[in-house]
């Protein structure tokens, strides 16, 4: 009544008034849409912003524990989420997997061989790069983009699990083949990669079980908060991307080995994405077999350049980070596209 009164009296106000709702349903369906690169370009402006403020200077160690505390909590909560929705009996096995499964680690193991029979190649730590994309297993994230993708996350769940037994086993295995570390045993290496991907992928996925024998009302709800996970997502997106940048702008590596370690991720993520969406295809599950095979956990291969590799090979992780999220983000634009229409 009042509106319609301030209509009449004040058509200026009422036409502010309706390019100030539009503008803002706008932006919010923009910011719906490109959630990822926004994402994405707030966690590198933010580390830039972050350095070049010389009074936080003192704070910057106090920033990594920070973040390496909430990354963590923030996966671990998303995936809690997103399990919350999959029963054990979801869990299935496809066979697609074997074929990813063959496909990562035979071409990792070929890098292997042809490091070993040329241990002072120039294109060592390029090649060294490449290996590092294709083994890094599954992003214990991906559930959350092939649900959203309206995937499987019954079999993409399985093969995440999968491939990290499998990666916990092959890398151990064949490191000292080529970075022999004084030390540094089988079962060593294992018990510390089994470490640090084990608790943040079966811990969330227990929980889940336990919750829902327990409270089966409260996890109903948990359920129901709709984008919830993929939101908790894009904040630790901007976290990764933060980390990558920081580990590029810190690399004293020349420009043409940092460009050809570029490449070498780039290539890595689009034939993986386009092995497995073609595995998938043959097998009637081309989302969740592409977000299997491309989605990676990049957090956990900068860190096993760091840790088994040349030091140098983690930024292979953090521009590979980049590649797969634009692709991801493209992936969602055009599915929030098509849903719209319907």
């Amino acid at each position: 009544m009042v509106l319609d009164t301030c209509s009449r009296k004040c058509p200026i106000n009422l036409a502010f008034y309706s390019f100030i709702r539009i503008f803002v349903l706008n932006m919010l369906a923009f910011i719906k849409n490109w959630t990822l690169p926004l994402a994405m370009l707030a966690g590198a402006l933010g580390y830039f912003a972050y350095i070049s403020i010389p009074a936080l200077d003192s704070t910057h160690q106090l920033a990594n524990q920070v973040i390496a505390i909430v990354q963590p909590l923030l996966l671990f909560i998303m995936l809690l989420l997103t399990f919350c929705k999959v029963r054990p009996s979801d869990l299935r096995l496809a066979p697609w997997q074997r074929w990813l499964l063959l496909f990562q680690t035979s071409i990792y193991l070929l890098g292997v061989l042809l490091i070993y029979r040329m241990p002072d190649s120039h294109w060592t730590v390029v090649i060294e790069g490449g290996m590092l994309c294709i083994i890094c297993p599954t992003a214990t994230a991906a559930a959350v983009v092939t649900r959203k993708l309206g995937g499987n996350i019954g079999t993409l769940t399985a093969y995440t699990i999968i491939i990290n037994l499998a990666v916990a086993i092959i890398v151990p295995l064949t490191v000292p083949i080529i970075h022999p570390q004084p030390g540094l045993t089988f079962i060593h290496a294992f018990l510390i990669i089994i470490s640090k991907v084990f608790p943040l992928l079966l811990g969330p996925f227990f929980l889940s079980i336990l919750l829902r024998w327990l409270s089966p009302r409260f996890t109903d709800w948990l359920t129901k908060v709709r984008d919830l996970p993929f939101y908790l997502w894009a904040v630790s997106l901007s976290l990764a991307i933060a980390v990558s940048t920081k580990t590029i702008v810190h690399s004293h590596t020349p420009w043409s080995y940092l460009f050809a370690i570029a490449a070498i991720s780039l290539l890595a993520c689009i034939i993986q994405f386009a092995f497995g969406r073609k595995m998938g295809l043959k097998h009637h599950d081309p989302i969740s077999a592409a977000q299997a095979c491309g989605q990676k956990n990049t957090v956990l291969a900068i860190w096993m350049g760091y840790t088994f590799l040349t030091p140098v090979t983690s930024i292979a992780g953090g521009f590979y980070s980049i590649w797969h999220n634009l692709w991801n983000s493209y992936q969602l634009y055009k599915s929030e596209e098509r849903r719209s229409e319907k």
